[in-house]
């Protein structure tokens, strides 16, 4: 967090209110997400904060380490590793019994136990504990291995362990917490939810209405929450609310049946519908008072920000398994089906979406080892993991449908098909941990929070005091009143033009090692084109949606080729060295606007005809469904 003194959220707001045209109480709800990101920000050390996280340092001071580029992947202890396969097992076993989804086509409560005892959800939960205590970028890795098997099984993981209870307990609860229920929580028998959602508030989280009322010994708890997955009675709910009008976080054991102060909402959902997701009406329902989690800033806010980077970073992992099972489907179909005589898979169109998919797969690896390993090293990685999340699920959303969907055709719509079943699972995760362009926006914020407060918030606190509306800067007397604020920010534009990048990458391939060298770059070159956006809009920028996205979403693009080359450099797999030089070429020709040269469609064509010949490891693990309404060609 940058040590320079903040203005006083009056003085400065009030402006704001002036000059921007925004409400009192618009400000008052974004200084309050404001005021809970900084306060995340305070439990990192300083090297581990957002102005040092590697995206920040490549942007701000055209540097790009190694040593947070490429941080070597940890292997499992011993113990995990046996959960690990032993919880694959289970799976695999009830899916080839045909017995993984009930007669309701719900993951049934003997599987989750069988999964219980495999040690399955306390990967995430200390040792000491009962857990496993694996590192965030193992967990990411097993949950690409499990989501080969199964997606839903796979993001119930990350439901009951990044952004469920167990993160909050484990990070916030007190001594005493952390043994009534992590150990429960690690041995599944209280499975969790993460109760944030509520009808008025998604995006919006200062738009929450569930309140907790002392009362006694107990606080009741009243107010609707929606959209919760894998709540049920009987479970145990990280529950976001207000007291005394300000957020605060619960760990609420639910009763075993509904009775008149808890209820569920049930609705109908398409997506989620292997697992349970429902609406929560509380009614003054007692939770004793011992159950606040009390951070040190006493802010529910910081609790619930906490945990959605690991989050973000699962959803990533998830992704990366799920297209590989479209892959694995893909290829034989493809092989199968016949035009003019002509297998499919000998058609550029199909080989080229074969190896786009490969690609996409590769770069989700790619961000979901980084992301995981800079958690694991005590990053923040607010700005990392965002773009895991958004890429990850854009990426599944264009494998289903540009990829998956138009190659199987008419079939794809078939009741039993993967594609048919599942079509609003694969596009829902474009909403989860937070929708994707409103995460680019707050990627876009966390990018220019520092770079504001040093050069444009002293301009703008001096334009204030001067009462000056529309600065002049040929006249003496607004030089004069701005003081030396303007002369900083000049300064920093006439060194930012003159710098040279720090770029430190390892030896790779020739190709890979064009495109880190070209993003390395570009990120350091983007600093003049955001700061001068900034300069352009000042006060207006919040309104500025569009522009705020579009320069998001290059930022992001260029680190995607980043992470993706430097992973690509570190696989012997030559298949996932080519998918990943395939990609990363597609990004660069979005970035610079250019068009597809005759050689990067033959290298991608080439490409997809070697993973329909089944060649390389993508789709190890993963097993492709029998073709539906097959014919004699």
């Amino acid at each position: 967090m940058s040590t320079d003194a903040r203005p006083p959220a009056t003085s400065f707001a009030e402006e704001a209110l002036r000059l921007g045209g925004k409400g009192a109480e618009e400000v008052r709800r974004t200084g309050a997400v404001d005021t809970a990101d900084d306060r995340v920000e305070a439990l990192f050390a300083a090297r581990y904060q957002t102005s040092a996280s590697p995206v920040h340092r490549a942007v701000w001071d055209a540097t790009v380490a190694a040593g947070q580029w490429t941080i070597p992947p940890l292997p499992p202890p011993p113990e995990a590793g046996a959960v690990m396969r032993d919880s694959l097992a289970v799976v695999r076993r009830h899916r080839a019994a045909g017995t993984l989804y009930d007669e309701a086509d719900k993951i049934p409560e003997r599987v989750l136990g069988e999964l219980a005892d495999a040690g399955y959800w306390g990967l995430l939960v200390d040792r000491e504990y009962g857990g496993s205590g694996v590192a965030v970028s193992q967990f990411a890795r097993f949950l690409t291995e499990m989501a080969t098997l199964d997606p839903t099984v796979a993001g119930l993981a990350s439901v009951h362990g990044c952004i469920g209870a167990v993160d909050p307990v484990q990070n916030f609860g007190t001594a005493e917490q952390k043994r009534r229920w992590l150990p429960a929580l690690a041995s599944g028998r209280r499975l969790s939810a993460f109760a944030l959602t509520e009808p008025c508030a998604g995006t919006d989280l200062t738009a929450l209405r569930t309140t907790a009322v002392r009362d006694g010994n107990d606080y009741r708890v009243t107010g609707e929450k929606l959209f919760i997955t894998n709540v049920l009675p009987g479970r145990t709910v990280g529950l976001v609310c207000l007291i005394d009008g300000k957020p605060a976080v619960l760990v609420v054991d639910l009763p075993n049946a509904e009775t008149p102060e808890f209820r569920l909402r049930r609705y109908g959902l398409h997506a989620l519908r292997h697992c349970h997701n429902h609406g929560i009406l509380f009614d003054g329902y007692r939770v004793p008072a011992a159950n606040r989690l009390d951070p040190a800033d006493g802010d529910g806010l910081t609790v619930a920000y906490h945990g959605l980077n690991r989050g973000r970073v699962a959803l990533c992992a998830t992704a990366a398994g799920t297209m590989r099972l479209m892959l694995a489907d893909m290829i034989p179909w493809a092989r199968f089906r016949k035009t003019y005589g002509e297998p499919i898979a000998r058609r550029e169109l199909v080989r080229r979406r074969l190896g786009h998919l490969a690609g996409l797969i590769v770069a989700c690896d790619a961000l979901a080892e980084w992301c995981g390993g800079l958690l694991d090293a005590g990053y923040r990685g607010e700005m990392e993991c965002i773009v895991a999340k958004i890429f990850g699920s854009e990426s599944q959303k264009e494998a289903a449908v540009d990829l998956y969907m138009k190659t199987c055709g008419g079939r794809a719509f078939l009741g039993g098909h993967f594609f048919g079943d599942n079509v609003h699972e694969f596009l829902a995760p474009c909403i989860y941990e937070g929708e994707g362009e409103m995460l680019g926006l707050a990627f876009f914020k966390s990018l220019v929070k520092q770079h504001g407060r040093r050069y444009f918030e002293p301009i703008g606190r001096a334009l204030a005091a001067g009462h000056i509306r529309k600065p002049n800067f040929l006249n003496p007397l607004h030089l004069w009143k701005l003081g030396a604020a303007p002369w900083r920010y000049a300064a920093w534009l006439a060194r930012s033009c003159v710098r040279r990048a720090r770029v430190e990458l390892p030896p790779l391939p020739r190709d890979l090692a064009e495109h880190a060298g070209f993003a390395a770059h570009h990120l350091g070159a983007a600093a003049r084109e955001v700061s001068g956006t900034m300069r352009k809009h000042q006060l207006k920028l919040a309104d500025r949606q569009c522009r705020m996205s579009e320069l998001s979403a290059r930022v992001q693009s260029l680190v995607v080729i980043l992470c993706t080359s430097l992973y690509g450099g570190r696989q012997t797999d030559e298949i996932v060295r080519r998918a990943a030089d395939g990609l990363c070429r597609t990004l660069t020709r979005r970035y610079t606007g250019a068009r597809s040269s005759d050689r990067d469609l033959r290298d991608l064509t080439e490409l997809g005809a070697a993973i329909a010949d089944g060649s390389g490891s993508l789709t190890s693990g993963a097993d492709a469904r029998p073709i539906l309404m097959p014919y004699q060609p």
